[in-house]
């Protein structure tokens, strides 16, 4: 049985799924607030490894970045936002289609992206502290 990375067709593909979100996210004022300040330069790369290995690629993430307790502290303590994942959320969803990601595969990245931007809401209050050791965050 294939895996959801390779049915995205790996990650190349996967690459081009977040460059184009992330292009998609600078052309919505909604969505455009946590990109438009100091941001990683290797952003979409990393984004990139994390979503490969979300999806039952190669750990390239955890491999190189970190492990979910980081990728969470990254995104913590920022309060609630739900305009602002609603909008980067249908900009997932666009970026799916415009890189010609269609169908079940497409359907199932995208319920784990939503999945995944719920529950990074756990970890929005202020002065929250997000444990070591989470559990990397895998597609179901």
């Amino acid at each position: 049985m294939a895996t959801l990375y390779e049915d995205l067709g790996g990650f190349d593909r996967i690459f081009a799924l977040t460059q184009r979100w992330h292009e998609l996210c600078l052309q919505d004022p909604e969505a455009a607030h946590p990109f438009e300040h100091e941001l990683h330069p290797h952003h979409d790369l990393r984004l990139a490894g994390y979503l490969s290995e979300a999806f039952g690629g190669p750990a390239f993430y955890s491999a190189g970045y970190g492990d979910e307790s980081y990728v969470q502290k990254l995104h913590a303590c920022n309060g609630e936002h739900m305009e602002l994942d609603e909008a980067c959320l249908a900009a997932f969803g666009q970026a799916l289609a415009d890189v010609g990601l269609t169908g079940e595969p497409a359907m199932r990245a995208s319920t784990y992206f939503r999945r995944a931007t719920e529950a990074q809401r756990a970890w929005g209050p202020q002065g929250i502290e997000v444990p070591a050791g989470l559990p990397f965050n895998y597609a179901g």
